[in-house]
């Protein structure tokens, strides 16, 4: 049978380009139980006219943790002291685990950051009073951020879907599947897992893994 030298090639080139990204580091930043509350919502649990602290920077540009936290509560129980993120967005987004869902006895859904229609119910409670949300309760998908100019250099586009070693060389070393590539230029290079997610392959924030 005739080979086509040009598909060849193709094959050839795309081997190559896995294998060379293959080996950059991608930093971890383990996502743990936090919100993100719109100016309303704000205003109803810690009172208008407040403002967040900062507590300390994260790796993504522009955000960073507050000392402020809210409870969240569900039929079968209350988790307390969810860590803030600011600045406020456009809707209020509660991210938690699956461990987190059945201590509260709900069953959010797993969805990109920002994709919130239908997601999941639950009561927030801050100092100043409480709310009920309709929807905004979600299981992160895991997910890495690329500025653009990384995700060029490792030949990823957004939206692309890849799989990730993590905790390579370890008794719990494991391979993530379904992880989404989001690019932005207000993004800096790291993947999110939630806890359990890093439990799972006994890693931690500042551990690195790698697209294979």
């Amino acid at each position: 049978m005739d080979q086509d030298p040009e598909l060849a090639k193709k094959i050839t080139d795309e081997i190559v380009s896995r294998m060379e990204r293959s080996k950059t580091d991608i930093p971890i930043g383990v996502s743990n139980r936090h919100a993100h509350l719109k100016q309303e919502d704000w205003d109803i649990l810690f009172g208008k006219g407040m403002q967040p602290r900062k507590f300390r920077s994260v790796k993504q540009p522009g955000f960073w943790a507050c000392y402020e936290a809210v409870n969240i509560e569900g039929p079968k129980g209350l988790i307390k002291n969810v860590r803030l993120i600011a600045p406020h967005r456009p809707h209020t987004q509660i991210e938690i685990s699956k461990t987190d869902a059945g201590i509260l006895g709900l069953k959010p859904p797993v969805r990109d950051s920002g994709h919130l229609t239908g997601s999941g119910a639950v009561r927030v409670i801050g100092p100043k009073g409480g709310i009920e949300i309709k929807e905004g309760l979600i299981i992160a998908r895991r997910h890495i951020h690329f500025h653009p100019l990384e995700a060029k250099a490792m030949g990823v586009e957004d939206g692309e879907i890849v799989r990730v070693r993590a905790g390579g060389g370890g008794m719990r070393e494991l391979v993530f599947e379904q992880v989404l590539v989001r690019v932005s230029d207000k993004f800096s290079l790291e993947i999110h897992l939630d806890s359990d997610e890093a439990n799972a392959a006994w890693v931690k924030s500042g551990d690195k893994v790698n697209i294979v």
